[in-house]
C-alpha cells in the first residue's frame, strides 16, 4: 500500500521550500547583475556631467525610501553652445556701442549706469539659462522614469512612470553633429497618466535605450519570481 500521507508531506515541504526561497530573494537585484550597459559604466562623481550613471550624491523630492537612482541625464553641453555665443557677442556691445559713439549724447553717469545695467541683465540670462539646463534632469531609477521640468526657482514640473509602464522605447538621432558628437532624442510611449516622455537631446541615446530595454526585462523577470514588492 503506498505512502499516500508521507508523499504528501514531502510535496508540502517543498511547496514551503520554494516559499522560503522566494522570501529570502532580494526584491530587486544589484543594476549591475542584469545590466550589460551598467556593467561597463563607472559611477558618475561629477554633478555637473550630462550623463551620470551609478550617482551616489543625487537625490529627488518625491524618492522613495528603497528607491535608488541608476541614471541622471540632462542635455548635451553643445546644445547649450547657442546661448553662450549670444552673451559672449552682447558682452562686447558696451564696447562697441562706445566705439562708434552711440552713446557719446548722454552724459558719463548715465553711460556707466546703462552699461551696468547690460551687465546686470546679461548676467541674470545667463544664470537663468545654466539653471534651466542644470535642474532640467531626466531621471532613471529601478523603479521609475522621472522627467524634471525647471521653471523657475519656485514652481517645476516632475513627471514619472513606472517601468513596468514603459511600451516601447526609440532613439532618434537627426543631423550631422548629432551624429558626430552622439547625442538625440529617447522617446518612450507609456500606459501612465503621462503616455509620451521625451529625454531631449541626451548623450548616447542609444546606449539609454538599451539600458531602459534591460529594466523593462528584469521588471518581468521580478513579477515572474515573485520578487515585487
Amino acid at each position: 500500500m503506498p505512502d499516500i500521507f508521507s508523499s504528501a508531506t514531502d510535496t508540502v515541504k517543498q511547496v514551503v521550500a520554494r516559499k522560503e526561497a522566494v522570501q529570502t530573494q532580494p526584491s530587486h537585484r544589484e543594476v549591475e547583475d542584469y545590466s550589460e550597459v551598467m556593467r561597463q559604466e563607472r559611477e558618475g562623481k561629477n554633478p555637473f556631467a550630462a550623463f551620470i550613471p551609478k550617482p551616489d550624491s543625487i537625490s529627488f523630492d518625491s524618492q522613495g525610501a528603497a528607491e535608488k537612482v541608476l541614471l541622471v541625464l540632462r542635455r548635451h553641453p553643445i546644445t547649450q553652445v547657442s546661448w553662450l555665443f549670444i552673451v559672449i557677442l552682447a558682452a562686447f556691445a558696451p564696447i562697441l556701442f562706445s566705439l562708434a559713439g552711440v552713446l557719446s549724447f548722454l552724459p558719463y553717469n548715465y553711460r556707466a549706469v546703462a552699461v551696468i545695467g547690460w551687465y546686470m541683465l546679461l548676467t541674470g540670462y545667463s544664470l537663468e539659462k545654466v539653471l534651466q539646463w542644470f535642474f532640467n534632469v531626466y531621471i532613471i531609477t529601478d523603479e521609475r522614469i522621472v522627467d524634471v521640468d525647471f521653471i523657475s526657482l519656485i514652481y517645476k514640473n516632475i513627471s514619472a512612470a513606472k517601468i513596468d509602464k514603459i511600451e516601447d522605447v526609440t532613439a532618434v538621432t537627426g543631423g550631422a553633429i548629432q551624429s558626430m558628437v552622439n547625442f538625440g532624442t529617447v522617446r518612450i510611449q507609456t500606459a501612465a497618466e503621462k503616455n509620451e516622455f521625451e529625454f531631449d537631446e541626451v548623450p548616447q541615446p542609444a546606449k539609454v535605450t538599451r539600458f531602459l530595454n534591460e529594466l523593462m526585462l528584469e521588471e518581468e523577470r521580478e513579477k515572474i519570481e515573485g520578487r515585487v514588492s
